[in-house]
């Protein structure tokens, strides 16, 4: 193992020994000056995670949250550079969290407030403008070919719980006593401007917005949608993406195989 290696390893794991050939400038101990700047590593990585799960933070507690947290820091050191990248993992480490089992839809909420750092990082694209996509859509001739490009923010997921419901209700002051977080509720998460949006989606929409995202064909992707939910509303669902700038190109040529 190379010395960086051993480095990154101890830094994560406070139960090994203080690296091998470590030395300090001014003569103090290398082990005690490695345990200070390992506990700082730790507490910037859980200081990250409470900010960007604030509900799941507010669900269990501060107490809980980072001694959960500091678990999962040991579990899931960071891969990337970038602080915002760091807890990708986090929803599906509560799943399996035992002591957290206490709150079936945490590791949803985890979920689903990832999805909204996603969206707010995401790469700036200009949306179509919505009048020009109202008026491609009535003029368009081979509608069902249509395929329709969606923002980089946009993200869904279906939840056995009412994750969007359990979300909202801690964004308001008294949303928590009308809470009924016991059914299932699907979400929609974008960025419009610079502000990150949650909706509450029905099970078609979810289907419908996720073939879109993989270039399936507006006819196709409404099939999709029916065979997710009898009831879904493709209007809608147009309505919503439209209004909400989150339709960025319009192609109506067939894609080719390379």
């Amino acid at each position: 193992m190379s010395l960086h290696a051993a480095f990154a390893n101890a830094l994560i794991d406070p139960s090994q020994a203080c690296p091998d050939g470590l030395f300090s400038s001014n003569g103090a101990d290398p082990a005690s000056r490695f345990a200070v700047y390992r506990n700082n590593v730790h507490s910037a990585l859980i200081n990250a995670l409470a900010t960007a799960y604030p509900v799941t933070l507010q669900l269990v507690g501060d107490e809980f949250f980072r001694a959960m947290a500091g678990l999962f820091v040991q579990a899931c050191p960071p891969t990337s550079p970038l602080i915002s990248e760091y807890g990708n993992e986090f929803g599906a480490f509560i799943q399996d969290f035992e002591p957290a089992a206490s709150v079936p839809y945490l590791a949803d909420v985890a979920r689903l407030e990832r999805l909204r750092v996603r969206a707010y990082h995401a790469v700036d694209t200009q949306p179509l403008e919505q009048q020009a996509i109202v008026q491609a859509l009535q003029g368009q001739t081979d509608l069902g070919q249509l395929r329709l490009q969606l923002h980089p923010s946009l993200a869904t997921l279906n939840c056995a719980y009412a994750v969007v419901a359990v979300w909202a209700a801690h964004q308001t002051e008294g949303g928590l006593a009308t809470l009924d977080p016991w059914h299932a509720q699907s979400a929609l998460v974008l960025r419009q401007g610079l502000a990150v949006k949650i909706f509450a989606i029905d099970s078609g929409s979810v289907a419908f917005i996720n073939s879109l995202n993989h270039g399936t064909p507006l006819e196709e992707a409404v099939e999709h949608a029916l065979q997710a939910s009898a009831e879904f509303d493709l209007n809608q669902c147009l309505t919503l993406l439209i209004s909400h700038d989150a339709i960025t190109h319009l192609h109506t040529e067939q894609k080719v195989s390379p």
